[in-house]
């Protein structure tokens, strides 16, 4: 492993070179031939290189400036093809615009950038089709989560996403290994979301309404983070069969949409 770079660990940095974790993470982003990919901190080019092997065409987005002079070299018959190009910068103001429609995006990043990712990709007004990234295991459970276990985090990434997980990759495997397990969590854009901007904060107003006293019932939590009478929530929930008495991390994604339309009908 002597060409293995040293890992920053004030950057979060741990290399990932086992081959059939990197060929899973090929494999849950859907990488084809002349896809653009968006490849999210690509480290010394392990992942990558499998990329290129699956004939996508790859942007490499590296925010570690050491790091980029030897990827350029690794990849110089690529770069020259047009399948391979680095860029030095931060995901975080990474303007996505400038992608085409369509594209994916590959992700190894340090695990205190999850949720900002997600939020990122979620909001953008170019979003990918598909994304993988590979998190924290316990985060990506607590993404694909279902009903009785759902937090904000979990309906604003299903909201957006159609959500799965893949592969588990164990700590072992990277180097230096970190010292929890990861996992690939996998993003489908959604087809069906049909709301404005402003239609977007409404829907998520209401959900943080919901998860504002986590321990309370709907009726309790939605009337005091809505400033709403507590009759108005009780015919808003009636409207849509969802029972008052229950909690917002019991609810699925349909039932918040159904009470989406009821809390918008009387905030017209």
């Amino acid at each position: 492993m002597a060409d293995v770079p040293f890992a920053k660990k004030s950057l979060g940095q741990h290399w990932l070179q086992d081959a059939a974790a990197l060929e899973a993470m090929c494999e849950a982003a859907e990488a084809q031939m002349d896809d653009v990919v968006l490849e999210i901190g690509p480290g010394f080019g392990t992942l990558t290189r499998h990329l290129l092997d699956w004939e996508a065409e790859v942007i490499a987005l590296e925010f570690d400036e050491t790091l980029i002079p030897a990827l350029r070299q690794k990849f110089a018959r690529d770069a020259d093809g047009g399948k391979f190009r680095v860029e030095q910068g931060d995901i975080r103001t990474y303007d996505f615009t400038k992608l085409p429609s369509g594209y994916k995006v590959v992700a190894n990043i340090p695990y205190y950038l999850t949720s900002n990712l997600i939020q990122l990709l979620s909001e953008t007004s170019n979003p990918p089709a598909v994304a993988a990234l590979l998190v924290q295991k316990e985060v990506a459970e607590r993404v694909a989560a279902a009903p009785g276990a759902t937090s904000i985090l979990s309906v604003t990434a299903q909201f957006y996403w159609n959500v799965s997980l893949g592969l588990q990759v164990p700590a072992k495997l990277f180097s230096p290994p970190p010292k929890v397990d990861s996992q690939i969590l996998i993003l489908q854009r959604r087809a069906d979301l049909a709301m404005d901007e402003t239609e977007v904060k409404l829907f998520f107003r209401l959900v943080k309404a919901g998860f504002s006293q986590r321990r309370k019932t709907l009726l309790n939590s939605l009337s005091g983070g809505l400033q709403i009478e507590k009759d108005v929530v009780q015919s808003m929930c009636d409207s849509v069969n969802v029972e008052v008495g229950r909690r917002a991390q019991t609810l699925t994604m349909d039932e918040w949409r159904g009470l989406y339309a009821a809390y918008k009908r009387i905030s017209a």
